[in-house]
């Protein structure tokens, strides 16, 4: 309370708050005009080509989490939200916030839960709070700086042709005249030349050497990078050329040299990061004062990896974001999926689709995608796995059988679907008590399969 009169005027902006799939009435969006109009039926891939950071990298590269998804939709008098939480900021002036549909009042155990549970991020998430508000967003941002350096460094450190330039006698490149008169007169036997070679150090490395110096100096810096140890010794190592002064130059020369090659796209989201994290105290994560900036965390993504965190023992959980696991419909290579959850019994195969969605949104392309897999694997059991806040969490369907299209149809009773809400707690006082009643949750489901 007494931090709030503290605050300069300009922290001070106009903000609403929403929950992901919900309808809001136009009116309520009058506080926050300016931002509306720049967000209003833009896509994520859209947002992130603004500037808007959105995990997990690059959208245009998923499926299920559709790049075509919208933060705000408008329908007749209302503004339809999605399954995107997170923050979004235009200039100094006003601001959204979106918390999951799970949140009361101005706590929101849930969203907080899956961050801890999927990506190890610690208990700071402040939805509501007006205080040093873009330092909030800037921790989210170094907090994943783990996920995406593990994630980028599973391809291997980056590795790229650059011209080094040396003055001895051991010439093998260019000879720089110019360098050379310089610092070898009078003459003492050295050469200066410069070489093109195929190196660890480079550009790249080098942005997240400074990144990793730059996260070092934070109280909590040492926790963060202790996630990534393995990483952050191998960058160390291979960033001999590493010099504190040379930070604005790497990052010049980053923004001018984007990653551009698909197989390195998660170097291009890793290198994204740690320009943001960089330049926060100049820019605000913005490109601007007027720009709109924020981040934006898909739920169906983060949805689908708690749940493989609860049921991954007993399931493959091929994923399309890493291009791995895939299977394919058809004979000749046709029609590549990637089913969120297939058993790992053979004799009773089961497939699993997590939702981030209310049990009546799961629908028709819902079910014709878990049949076909269901088919294509020979299952006779699949699930829709979904959070839920009421108790009636179970709901089977039996897949109707008949090959005439008149007369009286009848199901089969060893063929179904079924949807299986996760209980969400909404009554919890405090965070431990929602992660307690969330155990039970947990366990519930665990003992179904």
């Amino acid at each position: 309370m007494h931090m709030t009169r503290l605050l300069p005027k300009v922290m001070l902006m106009n903000q609403i708050k929403i929950k992901d799939n919900s309808s809001n009435k136009k009116d309520a969006f009058k506080k926050i005009e300016k931002l509306t109009d720049r967000i209003l039926n833009k896509t994520l891939e859209q947002l992130e080509r603004d500037g808007v950071f959105v995990f997990p990298e690059s959208v245009a590269n998923a499926e299920d989490i559709t790049k075509d998804q919208m933060i705000l939709q408008s329908v007749n008098d209302t503004y339809r939200s999605g399954n995107v939480m997170g923050f979004l900021g235009y200039g100094n002036e006003e601001r959204l916030i979106i918390q999951s549909r799970f949140s009361r009042g101005s706590e929101d155990y849930f969203f907080q839960y899956l961050l801890e549970r999927v990506l190890d991020y610690p208990n700071i998430v402040d939805l509501h709070s007006d205080a040093d508000y873009n330092n909030r967003l800037f921790n989210f941002l170094m907090f994943l700086f783990p996920y995406y350096m593990k994630t980028a460094m599973r391809k291997g450190l980056f590795k790229k042709y650059v011209r080094n330039r040396y003055n001895n006698c051991n010439v093998k490149g260019i000879i720089d005249i110019v360098r050379h008169i310089k610092k070898n007169t009078p003459f003492i036997g050295n050469i200066a030349y410069s070489q093109r070679e195929f190196s660890y150090d480079n550009h790249l490395t080098e942005l997240v050497r400074h990144t990793i110096e730059f996260i070092k100096r934070k109280p909590y810096g040492n926790s963060i990078l202790s996630r990534v140890k393995d990483e952050v010794s191998l960058v160390i190592e291979s960033t001999r050329n590493y010099e504190l002064y040379d930070r604005q130059k790497i990052i010049a020369e980053n923004k001018k040299n984007v990653v551009r090659h698909a197989y390195f796209r998660e170097y291009l989201a890793l290198q994204q990061l740690c320009l943001l994290i960089l330049q926060h105290q100049k820019h605000q994560i913005g490109s601007g004062p007027m720009q709109v900036y924020g981040i934006l965390f898909d739920g169906s993504w983060l949805w689908e990896e708690y749940i493989s965190t609860l049921i991954g023992d007993a399931f493959y959980h091929p994923m399309n974001k890493r291009r791995s696991g895939g299977q394919r419909l058809f004979n000749n290579n046709t029609g590549l999926i990637y089913p969120d959850f297939i058993s790992k019994d053979k004799e009773r195969r089961i497939i699993a689709d997590a939702k981030y969605k209310p049990i009546e949104n799961i629908g028709n392309r819902d079910y014709l995608q878990v049949l076909a897999y269901m088919l294509r694997f020979e299952a006779k059991t699949g699930y829709y796995l979904y959070p839920e806040e009421n108790n009636q969490n179970v709901r089977q369907l039996l897949l109707n059988r008949g090959i005439t299209y008149e007369g009286k149809v009848s199901y089969r009773n060893d063929v179904y679907v079924e949807k299986y809400g996760l209980k969400i707690p909404v009554d919890a006082n405090n965070y431990d008590k929602f992660k307690s009643q969330m155990k039970l949750s947990e366990n519930e489901l665990r003992s179904k399969f």
